[in-house]
């Protein structure tokens, strides 16, 4: 038995540091989220992507609140250049108890709630940065297609301080010929 105790406290004394190692923090909330305001179109201006977002286009996520206080979720993105076939993705999102709105269960596949941050949010409710513990995705959204150079340095730099790897962050292009005429 005492052999037994020490080979547990061996192991223990060498994975420790190591677990200790690979965790981090939770990612930062916004204070709090006012639902109905963060409601309607975001473009996604950066984004490290889910298998479905590597090559996507002219995306924008758009959140509708439902009467039973869901948050249905419409994604529409080209796959790859802005003259491609739309896809859409839906999902529905539940604000987590406790949250102050911030924390979302996001269900693409029932029963399973993928995290949902609402990591950074500005005043206005013009910007976001949505993030996930695991720092695995992450995106940048504006209501607008674009955003200057200084503004998404600074989301950017939001997004390193997270701990993201930024060099997995990808710029979504927001090329949009239908609304110049062409």
């Amino acid at each position: 038995m005492t052999r037994w105790l020490a080979h547990v406290r061996n192991a223990f004394l060498l994975l420790a540091p190591i677990a200790g190692c690979s965790t981090q923090p939770p990612v930062p909330r916004a204070a709090h989220v006012e639902v109905a305001r963060f409601m309607g179109p975001w473009y996604v201006i950066a984004v490290i992507p889910t298998r479905l977002e590597r090559n996507a286009v002219n995306a924008v996520e758009t959140y509708t609140l439902a009467p039973d206080g869901s948050i249905k979720t419409h994604f529409r993105y080209r796959d790859g250049d802005v003259s491609a076939k739309v896809k859409e993705i839906h999902a529905v999102g539940f604000v987590r108890p406790d949250t102050n709105n911030a924390v979302w269960g996001m269900q693409f596949i029932w029963p399973v709630k993928a995290q949902y941050v609402i990591s950074w949010l500005d005043p206005s409710y013009q910007r976001v940065v949505v993030a996930r513990d695991k720092r695995d995705y992450v995106w940048i959204m504006a209501r607008t297609p674009t955003i200057d150079d200084k503004d998404y340095a600074a989301l950017t730099a939001r997004v390193a301080d997270m701990g993201y790897d930024l060099s997995r962050l990808r710029k979504v292009p927001q090329a949009w010929p239908e609304r110049s005429g062409r």
